[in-house]
């Protein structure tokens, strides 16, 4: 699968990278293509006819990917958060219902976490006889028209001696507006063609079946560092993009020492899996280094690197979007002493 993906990046999502950009839209063709290679179903357990892939391996995977089209990978990536709720759901009808054409990729699934994360939450899930109601605003939402469903989470609103019980209702709403749902387009200066929506819900049904699952915020927040560990493959698989074109544009030795603080930063990240702690510092060492290769390819092509058709001044724009993508306060507060360090 590492050398499917490798040849996907550069044989399909490459060479398309400048006309998604441009376009504001990923060919449907993309998705199709991951869909037949197997890639919806890498997080799928091989029980339930996914891959099953190793942790690593999905790591090289959706880096590469994201070297070769950003747009591309940050909007299918989202699918897998579906495949986990799935396999891990309680809720075996609702398993049994979707979880094998999601493994497929017949079933194309989104997130929405930004509602249920932040204090105070922006998305409450209140219990009703049959199921929950959503009323809030989720900020950030990816594939909007693109999935067939979202998996959205929420906090709940009831009360246990007077405060919010804290626990987070996740589940599968179908991806479309109706009654209880508004849809806001919002422009952004990179991956456009991922469809990122807000959507505000009043009084959304979500019913007893659609739901995967309700935990604690503790619970809910306990893996959010595997998430900044993924997550920080999109930055990577930029810089990489950046340090390849830097060495073809005739600057190897930069190129060389860029790659080689590559290496310390995917290893830094890696080492975070191990001490949790330490990962928001890594997360933000690798968006760091995706904008200043992005920096050094402008720099190294030339004054080319600023027309609206060339590949550095679009790194430069995605480097900049995995400034803010999937962020946590702590790596904000990382980015930020790394931007604001004085250099002797």
């Amino acid at each position: 699968m590492v050398e499917r993906a490798h040849t996907i990046a550069e044989e399909v999502l490459f060479p398309a990278a400048l006309e998604v950009d441009a376009r504001g839209a990923i060919p449907g063709s993309h998705f199709d293509l991951l869909a037949a290679q197997g890639f919806y179903g890498l997080m799928g357990r091989p029980e339930h006819g996914g891959l099953g892939v190793d942790f690593p391996s999905l790591l090289n995977i959706l880096e590469t990917l994201s070297g070769g089209c950003l747009t591309t990978a940050f909007t299918w990536y989202q699918h897998h958060s579906v495949v986990r709720g799935l396999t891990g759901t309680a809720n075996a009808d609702l398993r049994e219902k979707y979880l094998g054409a999601a493994i497929r990729g017949e079933l194309r699934g989104g997130v929405s976490l930004a509602g249920a994360i932040p204090q105070p939450p922006r998305l409450w899930a209140t219990a009703t006889n049959s199921g929950w109601l959503l009323s809030g605003e989720a900020p950030f939402v990816t594939g909007w028209g693109i999935v067939d469903m979202l998996q959205v989470s929420a906090r709940n609103t009831a009360l246990q001696a007077g405060e919010p019980t804290g626990t987070i209702v996740t589940g599968l709403i179908d991806a479309e507006a109706g009654a209880g749902i508004a849809v806001e387009e919002l422009h952004m200066i990179a991956a456009q063609g991922s469809n990122t929506v807000r959507l505000r819900f009043e009084n959304y049904v979500v019913p007893a079946e659609r739901v995967t699952a309700e935990v604690s915020h503790r619970d809910f927040l306990a893996n959010q560092w595997l998430g900044s560990r993924r997550n920080g493959c999109l930055a990577m698989g930029v810089a990489g993009r950046c340090i390849r074109m830097i060495g073809e544009a005739g600057r190897g030795e930069i190129a060389e020492l860029l790659r080689a603080e590559h290496g310390v930063i995917r290893e830094r990240l890696d080492g975070g899996l191990g001490d949790p702690e330490t990962m928001p510092a890594a997360r933000a060492a690798a968006s760091e280094l995706a904008y200043r290769c992005a920096g050094a390819l402008v720099v190294a092509v030339g004054s080319s690197g600023i027309l609206a058709r060339q590949h550095a001044q679009r790194l430069v724009r995605e480097a900049t979007f995995t400034l803010v993508a999937a962020g946590r306060p702590e790596i904000k507060d990382n980015l930020l002493g790394a931007f604001g360090r004085v250099h002797e």
